[in-house]
C-alpha cells in the first residue's frame, strides 16, 4: 500500500509538472479533497485546483527537483526545491498527502525560502551563557 500511494502522488505531480494543467492533477484527488497551508487557510477541491491553475502562468518556467518522496501508511510527504532559472527565490518545499480509497483526499504545504533557512536556524542554537 505504500509503495501504491507513492505512485499515485509521483503520477499526480508528474502530469501537473509535464503538462502545465490542472486537468491532469484532478482526476488524482477525492471530491471531498482538502488542502491545509500554515495557519487557518484551508481550501476545497474545487478552490485549490483554481489557485492552482492561476499560480501556473506566472509560475510557468519554474524548475521543480524533487529530493525525497517518504511514504508511510497512508501519508506521502515530498520535499522538492523550486526555482526560476533566471531569478527570483529558490524555495524548499514540503508536501504531506494523505491517500484514501487509491486517491489524494488531504494535503499540507509548508514553502519557505532557502535564503531564510540559516536565519530560521537560530532557534537551535544553544543559548550563550
Amino acid at each position: 500500500m505504500t509503495t501504491e500511494n507513492k505512485s499515485i502522488v509521483q503520477r499526480a505531480l508528474a502530469g501537473l509538472i509535464e503538462t502545465g494543467d490542472v486537468d491532469a492533477l484532478a482526476p488524482f484527488l477525492s471530491d471531498d479533497f482538502i488542502h491545509h497551508r500554515p495557519g487557518t487557510t484551508t481550501s476545497t477541491k474545487s478552490e485549490w485546483l483554481a489557485a492552482v491553475d492561476a499560480a501556473l502562468v506566472p509560475l510557468a518556467g519554474m524548475q521543480v527537483e524533487i529530493h525525497q518522496v517518504l511514504a508511510d501508511g497512508d501519508h506521502v510527504v515530498v520535499y522538492s526545491r523550486r526555482w526560476f532559472p533566471d531569478a527570483g527565490p529558490e524555495i524548499a518545499v514540503v508536501d504531506i498527502w494523505r491517500i484514501g480509497d487509491g486517491l489524494i483526499v488531504e494535503g499540507w504545504e509548508i514553502i519557505e525560502p532557502v535564503a531564510q533557512v540559516a536565519a530560521n536556524l537560530v532557534w537551535w542554537e544553544p543559548a550563550q551563557h
